[in-house]
């Protein structure tokens, strides 16, 4: 298991299209992708328990990614987070 900490760093947070394009991301790979925050995880192939995060601005969460394809679910994912969801801000 690979686990890494990321911050939200798109302005509306986790919102309904960022979260849409992080299953999205995550439903490409076979491994498990799951998101923690404040000890409670999260399917990040669900798009109700990722909205559930109710994750806003300067969230913490942990990024965990179990399987075959972890190692590049793990980078892609936090590149998604890294570029704020393309969103531009």
């Amino acid at each position: 298991m690979t686990e890494r900490a990321i911050t939200v760093s798109n302005k509306l947070g986790l919102h309904a299209r960022a979260a849409a394009k992080l299953v999205q991301l995550a439903a490409e790979f076979d491994s498990e992708v799951s998101l923690v925050r404040d000890g409670r995880a999260v399917n990040a192939k669900s798009i109700m328990g990722v909205m559930m995060l109710a994750a806003g601005l300067g969230t913490e969460l942990t990024l965990r990614c179990h399987g075959a394809d972890e190692a590049e679910a793990i980078e892609r994912i936090h590149a998604l987070f890294e570029n704020k969801f393309d969103e531009g801000e």
